[in-house]
C-alpha cells in the first residue's frame, strides 16, 4: 500500500496551457514523483477517475454538460480541489461567449462561416450550456491558482504546500492573466 499522495489532474473546456505550465516545472517533477501517485489525468492513460484523491487540479472553465457531470464527479471524490488558471477561476476565454444566445453561435459557425455542407453538429458532441462557468460557480474550491497560464513557480508553490499539508496563497505568486 502506497502512502503516496493521490493526485489528478482534469482538463474541461480551456487551452491545456495550464497543463504545458506544470510540465513546465521540470527536473522538480522528479521530486514529485516521490511523494504522488498521479492517478488520473491527460497526462497518462487512466480512463476512470478513481474513488478518492486527495488532490484535484482542474484546468478549464465549465462549458458542457460534460464538464459539469465531470466536475461535480470529481468533487465528490476529491479531498481538496485546486481551480488552476483563469479559465477555471473566471471562465476567461470560454466565457467570451455568454453574451450571445447558443442558437446564434451555432449559426454564425456552422452555417455562416462554412462553405461545405453547413449544419448544425450533432452526433457525439456535449451539450454546451447556455453559459460557461468557472468551476467554483458548480463545484466548491478549495485553492485558487489565476493566470493564464499560472507560471510553473506558483504552480510547483501550490503543489508544495499542500504536499506539506498547508493550504496554499500563490497571490504573491501570480495574478489574473500573468
Amino acid at each position: 500500500m502506497s502512502n503516496k499522495v493521490k493526485v489528478a489532474t482534469v482538463w474541461l473546456d480551456g487551452c491545456s496551457g495550464c497543463h504545458m505550465s506544470f510540465l513546465d516545472i521540470d527536473q522538480r517533477l522528479i521530486d514529485l514523483a516521490d511523494k504522488v501517485e498521479l492517478v488520473y489525468s491527460p497526462l497518462v492513460d487512466n480512463k476512470q477517475f478513481p474513488e478518492h484523491v486527495d488532490v484535484s487540479i482542474v484546468e478549464g472553465a465549465v462549458a458542457s454538460d460534460e464538464d459539469l457531470e465531470k466536475i461535480r464527479h470529481i468533487r465528490r471524490h476529491s479531498k481538496l480541489l485546486v481551480g488552476l488558471g483563469d479559465c477555471a477561476v473566471t471562465g476567461n476565454v470560454p466565457s467570451m461567449r455568454n453574451p450571445f444566445e447558443l442558437q446564434s453561435l451555432y449559426q454564425r459557425a456552422f452555417h455562416e462561416n462554412t462553405a461545405l455542407q453547413p449544419q448544425d453538429p450533432k452526433a457525439h458532441l456535449p451539450v454546451l450550456l447556455d453559459q460557461v462557468r468557472p468551476v467554483h460557480e458548480v463545484v466548491k474550491v478549495d485553492v485558487f491558482v489565476p493566470g493564464c497560464p499560472p507560471p510553473a513557480d506558483a504552480i510547483w508553490f501550490v503543489v508544495s504546500e499542500l504536499l506539506a499539508g498547508r493550504m496554499p496563497d500563490a497571490s504573491a505568486l501570480t495574478r489574473f492573466g500573468k
